[in-house]
């Protein structure tokens, strides 16, 4: 744009920190030890919770896909965890 220095953000929201000033780090990891959780949390771990909630309630994957932006389907299928929970009876089930 005209009278801006070279190399300067084309939309200035771009380039301020998404995160608020309580973050110290400015990262979801940093967050999270500080909340006393796993240094590996990323906003993949959160994006899944949250796909994975909804689809827990009963909600469509399609609706899911539209509220994460996804333009497939195959995409908010990685986000389900659902299929990761293991019940008390397939445990016992284990022969040892």
């Amino acid at each position: 744009m005209r009278g801006e220095p070279v190399g300067s953000p084309l939309f200035h929201a771009l380039a301020a920190s998404r995160f608020p000033a309580a973050i110290p780090s400015g990262s979801p990891g940093a967050f999270a030890v500080d909340a006393g959780l796993s240094p590996t949390l990323c906003c993949h771990t959160f994006r899944a919770t949250g796909i994975t909630a909804y689809l827990q309630n009963g909600r469509s994957l399609e609706h899911a896909q539209k509220i994460a932006a996804y333009e497939s389907a195959r995409t908010t299928k990685l986000y389900d965890r659902r299929g990761d929970q293991v019940s008390l009876d397939e445990i016992e089930r284990i022969i040892i």
